[in-house]
């Protein structure tokens, strides 16, 4: 029998992934009013302001999405930069989770890495157009959490993770830039397994706590996606969150403007 706090998280929880699964829909169809102009000068305008930007420039391994052909910010031109200024590319990667049934999701998302740009552009699309890590080429590729349907291999740590994302706000309250994924939990259970094998990493005495420091999370987003507490005069939506839904250190918008979380604006100063 459920108790009155497991009934009460109960609907919580039902009421938060109501709210996310409105806010997906009223996205989507603003997102379909986007030009393909707009996108490519937004991502054009979101690279102009990520190249200089101090996290990447100082970042030596960046994972980041590849885009679908729209409805989001391109990533392209920051895949390229990224290679040839000699950074480690790491791309999402979906695979069979090797996990017993009740134990976890049966697919999960790891970054592997890219050997160069040649590699890159050998991608091929999958059913959504977005550019896709071949299976038969992960064994010998680096992973940000080593392994592989259950088979263990070494780890390589990220600097920086670029995300994507439907919504994004930041919280009144805290000052925390927030975001709405797609709600299918990629980056929600790959950030969670990423940053539980950093704690073991800092824990483990063969390793300094400096080869694994916490990995920086900025999304990109066109700036349709931002959204504001007031707009047309009226009170606005905002991005709902659940405990487990991982807070940002930025966002850059397709606008040129970088948002920071309250938290990072102050470890900058």
């Amino acid at each position: 029998m459920y108790t009155t706090d497991a009934r009460t998280d109960s609907m919580n929880s039902a009421a938060l992934n109501a709210a996310k699964t409105q806010l997906r829909s009223l996205m989507k169809q603003r997102l379909k009013g986007i030009s393909n102009e707009s996108i490519s000068q937004q991502s054009q305008n979101v690279f102009n302001s990520l190249r200089s930007f101090r996290p990447y420039m100082d970042a030596k391994r960046v994972a980041v999405y590849l885009a679908m052909p729209g409805g989001e910010i391109q990533t392209d031109l920051i895949v390229r930069h990224a290679l040839q200024s000699g950074k480690q590319v790491f791309v999402p990667y979906l695979h069979k989770s090797g996990l017993a049934a009740g134990e976890g999701p049966s697919r999960l998302m790891d970054m592997v890495s890219l050997a160069g740009i040649e590699d890159y552009e050998s991608l091929e699309p999958d059913k959504w157009g977005i550019p896709s890590v071949d299976a038969a080429t992960v064994g010998r590729r680096q992973r940000s959490i080593g392994e592989l349907e259950g088979s263990p291999a070494e780890d390589a740590p990220l600097d920086l993770i670029l995300l994507p994302g439907v919504a994004f706000d930041t919280d009144p309250d805290t000052g925390a830039v927030r975001r709405l994924g797609h709600g299918k939990g990629f980056y929600d259970y790959f950030l969670h397994r990423y940053a539980l094998k950093a704690a073991a990493a800092r824990e483990d005495k063969k390793v300094s706590s400096g080869d694994r420091a916490a990995v920086l999370l900025y999304a990109l987003g066109l700036r349709e996606q931002f959204l504001m507490p007031i707009e047309d005069g009226k009170q606005g939506p905002a991005v709902p969150v659940e405990p487990h839904d991982q807070p940002l250190d930025g966002l850059l918008l397709g606008d040129g403007q970088i948002k920071l979380s309250a938290d990072r604006a102050r470890a900058e100063t």
